[in-house]
């Protein structure tokens, strides 16, 4: 389990439409620096340096960073027949070796010099459809279940292509991100249980439970 590639944002308008800028489109640097930053999703992201557009449903603690796989843009990239390069699909961490819809919510991973923490599902947006100029990709990305993982910051350090990734500990209660994608997208089962094992952060646990 590597990191393939640490990716920073290059700022253009948002392809969704709306009037501000995005940070959706993401290039390779040698490296990234990782901290917490605050818990709000306008206290930005938890990468310096990077560019968030949508301050009312992006950054804060538990979106700090954003991992994808490149396992997964090899498939869209098959799917879609289109070049997808790391980052393009607004991922900090373009990572190999880890199917993120099997890992546990609050699983920690050890990565360069930071410890991260697998915190919530992303949930696919009309800047990234905007982004793709796919017909129908917002359903399309939903339905397909791999969204790759937010992180938050645990211990704050230096990242770098080529770093190996180590989880640390087993949060033993078997919830996966892929549950997590399924019980945000209306699986009743899997919010009651997401809410039972009060896994998640307020803003989602309270949606969840109304989904449940």
């Amino acid at each position: 389990m590597i990191i393939q590639s640490t990716n920073l944002a290059r700022p253009q308008r948002d392809p969704g439409g709306a009037d501000r800028i995005s940070g959706i489109d993401k290039r390779p640097v040698p490296a990234i620096d990782v901290f917490a930053p605050g818990p709000d999703y306008g206290d930005g992201s938890g990468v310096d340096g990077d560019v968030i557009g949508d301050v009312e449903h992006h950054g804060g603690a538990d979106k700090a960073v954003y991992a994808f796989a490149r396992e997964e843009l090899d498939y869209w990239q098959e799917r879609l027949g289109r070049t997808l390069v790391d980052g393009c699909f607004g991922e900090n961490l373009t990572t190999t070796g880890i199917v993120w819809k099997d890992v546990q919510i609050n699983q920690q991973v050890k990565v360069g010099t930071a410890v991260l923490e697998v915190s919530v599902p992303r949930t696919p947006c009309r800047t990234f459809a905007g982004w793709m100029d796919e017909k129908g990709w917002v359903k399309t990305f939903a339905e397909h279940g791999e969204a790759g993982a937010y992180l938050r910051v645990i211990t704050p350090g230096t990242i770098r292509a080529g770093d190996e990734i180590e989880f640390v500990g087993d949060p033993g209660h078997g919830f996966t991100m892929g549950d997590a994608v399924a019980a945000k997208m209306g699986d009743k089962e899997l919010a009651g249980q997401a809410v039972e094992k009060r896994l998640f952060p307020a803003h989602l646990h309270e949606r969840l439970a109304r989904l449940a």
